[in-house]
């Protein structure tokens, strides 16, 4: 009888724990999600003050339709020394972080400066932003591909 009371409590518990670890997990991957996130977009941002400053101090020559984004996540990666501006290649980011979301391996993704802000299909020109391609539902109700 002690036996069949002790396993009674026990799936009690058992079962109002999982739920609370299922949410926390999903919580680690949120706070780990706007961490990658705020990463990228500071890098974007200073490699865009880079190359605005390379220009100003004519270190570079830029063409007309050129915005000064990265072509891509890889260019952050690689760096560039932008005409002498610094005595090294700069570089913006060790390794591109992974999206804790992205269950089918699609990778970030990403609009150029031309695209609307809200646009889930990358032009290609540049990267001026980057979000998560999940479709799931975040814990306060938003998705989390406007984040």
């Amino acid at each position: 009888m002690e036996l069949v009371i002790a396993l009674a409590i026990l799936a009690v518990l058992s079962s109002v724990v999982l739920p609370l670890a299922e949410v926390t997990v999903q919580r680690t991957k949120e706070i780990e999600l706007k961490r990658s996130l705020r990463i990228m977009r500071g890098a974007i941002d200073a490699y865009k003050t880079d190359f605005d400053l390379a220009v100003k101090q004519k270190k570079i020559r830029t063409s007309i339709d050129d915005n000064g984004y990265p072509e891509t996540l890889e260019v952050l990666v690689e760096g560039s020394d932008w005409g002498g501006l610094y005595r090294f290649k700069k570089k913006y980011l060790r390794r591109i972080p992974v999206d804790p979301f992205d269950e089918y391996e699609q990778g970030w993704g990403m609009r150029s400066y031309a695209d609307d802000y809200d646009t889930t299909y990358w032009g290609g020109d540049d990267v001026y932003d980057v979000f998560s391609q999940s479709d799931r539902t975040a814990l306060d109700g938003t998705l989390y591909n406007t984040w």
